[in-house]
């Protein structure tokens, strides 16, 4: 009975997740075909306004537009770049994967500090240990020459 809701409690975060990371896709899908039609939308207008209607051509150099779209394919190809190659190898796969690692990390790192930790406490309470016991078997001698004198009165 109790394996059953908490198997179905966890698959319902399992796929929870796995519908948050298609809709993030999605989106970042989505975004990418915008920016395509938004690019050729404008491409078109800018080659209009360059080469049909010749704004431009006085105070800017010839076939400016050109060079605009040029830049304007740059930072598609870098929007592609990101969706299609860089989410594909540092994915949701990849961060899973790095958080592991860190996890890990941090545990061994807190596993060590403990150690030390014990370590450190364990030789000062052998120390606080032995000064105890040198002062409990030392004998007090009267009238040692070390000890200081007996206050007057």
């Amino acid at each position: 009975m109790f394996s059953k809701s908490n198997k179905k409690e966890r698959l319902d975060a399992e796929q929870r997740e796995q519908y948050e990371y298609a809709r993030k896709r999605i989106k970042q899908k989505k975004g990418l075909m915008t920016h395509f039609i938004i690019f050729l939308v404008g491409a078109i207008l800018l080659l209009v306004i360059d080469l049909v209607l010749k704004k431009g051509h006085e105070t800017l150099m010839k076939d400016w537009s050109v060079w605009v779209v040029l830049a304007w394919v740059f930072l598609l190809l870098i929007h592609v770049f990101n969706v299609f190659v860089t989410n594909k190898f540092m994915g949701k796969e990849w961060e899973d994967k790095q958080l592991e690692k860190l996890k890990k990390q941090q545990e061994t790192r807190i596993a060590q500090l403990k150690k030390q930790a014990v370590q450190e406490v364990t030789v000062d309470e052998v120390k606080a240990a032995r000064e105890v016991d040198a002062l409990q078997n030392t004998p007090v001698k009267k009238n040692a020459p070390n000890q200081l004198p007996p206050e007057s009165k």
